[in-house]
């Protein structure tokens, strides 16, 4: 019963984040995503419903200093969100933050992400 109101609250900080965030062609949705072990950050497009960009702690080419979704590899995907982006010419973006609230790990990347060049 518990877990089934956490997931389900869950849900609803979900859908409020994503009322407001909408993604286009010139300014996309960074879409952020924690488990328990993975990092994963998507460069979305809603208008035409693509994904232009996607970065992940299971990449081959990002540098993880220990495993786990934790501050340093938040760090490390911010950045490397940053490059796939630019590499894309992405300079430009609307954070979504999905369920998470905006501090520890989730501000990491997005600090990480606006250190590397991108605006939002």
């Amino acid at each position: 019963m518990r877990t089934e109101k956490k997931q389900a609250l869950a849900q609803k900080r979900r859908w409020r984040v994503r009322a407001k965030v909408t993604g286009t062609a010139a300014r996309p949705r960074m879409s952020v995503k924690f488990t328990g072990a993975h990092i994963y950050v998507q460069f979305i497009d809603d208008a035409a419903g693509l994904t232009l960009a996607a970065v992940g702690t299971r990449d081959k080419g990002t540098p993880t200093e220990t495993k786990g979704a934790n501050v340093p590899n938040a760090i490390a995907v911010g950045k490397r969100a940053a490059e796939a982006a630019k590499s894309k010419g992405i300079e430009s973006v609307v954070f979504d933050r999905g369920a998470s609230r905006y501090h520890g790990k989730v501000k990491a990347l997005a600090d990480a992400a606006r250190e590397a060049g991108l605006k939002f």
